[in-house]
């Protein structure tokens, strides 16, 4: 039943009347006339002669079937190019019943008229206009539950049509989004890269040499990572001793880092560990007298990021954010979960919640 009615329901009268289209409506108006036959008088199938004497009566109940069931396509079809159900429920519900209501009236008025004249029930010269309307109370009635099915189905689609693109364009906003804070890390990474690059220069071409080297291996990452939305936990840990490891070239001793981990399974967003060490090594004294700790540790599915805080004073460089913020948002664009920051007197810590794929 269901699905008679869909057939009928999705008849467009604005496509050209096809000879697919045209059987497909005559056959779902046939399915209704019998199924409304079937409950006036259902012992009257019983019988080939009952069945024969309800050819009338259906063809009747046929001809009122199609004249409204068309007349709610056309009232639906031409609203839905001017009001939406989402935007003006209301104004459409009200034009739709008013519409569709008269029209039926009017259609089945005529009908009703037409028949009795060719059954020769009245006469051209003496017809009883007002005792007429009253036949119209089972048509008006059909009218109404068509008006419904009508109503609900296109309300419905537009729903799910409403739904469907406003999924899609949230999906591509945060795939935009996901993507801009992607392309912040290349530039952001290298800038820095090359500012730590310019000072060691000076101080020993050998060590300048042996950063150069791991700068190059340690970018091709970055390079392959790039278009990734996770990368495994092994991958992010095995860049994060490289990248430790090129910074040590720089302050040697100064610098120390220890890394824990009971498992490296899971997934991170690329480049999250390099951005928290980077913002360590920028933001805080690495000195002999002042080494920097940092330690990378994982408890309870949570990965923890600590270095020891020891802020420089009177830099001449303000922190703009970008690398915490810039792992907050990935987080929130393709996971539940969120980065923790917690600052004591002498640590700084951030936790990387460890994501499945599921996440």
């Amino acid at each position: 039943m269901s699905n008679i009615l869909k057939s009928g329901l999705t008849f467009n009268t604005d496509r050209a009347w096809s000879s697919f289209s045209i059987l497909r409506f005559i056959g779902v108006q046939m399915v209704i006339a019998t199924i409304i036959l079937i409950f006036v008088c259902p012992s009257c199938w019983m019988t080939w002669e009952g069945i024969i004497n309800l050819i009338p009566d259906f063809l009747i109940s046929f001809t009122f079937s199609s004249v409204l069931s068309f007349g709610g396509n056309f009232v639906d079809s031409y609203f839905d190019k001017r009001i939406s159900w989402i935007d003006k429920p209301r104004k459409r519900l009200f034009l739709t019943v008013i519409t569709y209501m008269s029209y039926s009236f009017v259609a089945s008025y005529i009908l009703i008229l037409l028949m009795t004249l060719i059954g020769g029930q009245i006469q051209l010269d003496n017809i009883p206009w007002l005792e007429l309307i009253s036949y119209t109370q089972m048509p008006m009635t059909a009218a109404l539950i068509f008006m419904s099915l009508f109503t609900t189905w296109s309300w419905l689609g537009e729903w799910r049509k409403s739904a469907i693109e406003t999924e899609q364009l949230k999906s591509e906003k945060l795939a935009s989004q996901y993507q801009g804070l992607k392309d912040q890390l290349n530039p952001h990474f290298l800038f820095n890269s090359l500012n730590t690059l310019s000072g060691l220069v000076y101080e020993d071409a050998d060590r300048s040499a042996a950063f150069i080297q791991k700068l190059s291996r340690i970018y091709r990452y970055v390079l392959e990572v790039q278009k990734e939305e996770l990368v495994t936990l092994e991958q992010e840990i095995s860049f994060a001793k490289n990248y430790l490891e090129l910074q040590k070239i720089r302050f040697e001793e100064s610098l120390q880092f220890k890394i824990d981990l009971s498992s490296q399974t899971g997934f991170l967003p690329p480049l999250s560990l390099q951005l928290l060490l980077e913002n360590a090594i920028k933001h805080n004294i690495v000195s002999q007298e002042f080494p920097l700790f940092i330690h990378i540790y994982e408890k309870e599915n949570i990965l923890w990021v600590s270095n020891s805080f020891q802020p420089k004073s009177g830099q001449s460089e303000t922190s703009s954010g970008v690398g915490l913020k810039n792992i907050e948002l990935r987080y929130q664009l393709i996971s539940d979960k969120s980065p923790e920051i917690i600052q004591t007197k002498n640590e700084f810590l951030v936790s990387l919640p460890i994501l499945s794929i599921s996440t």
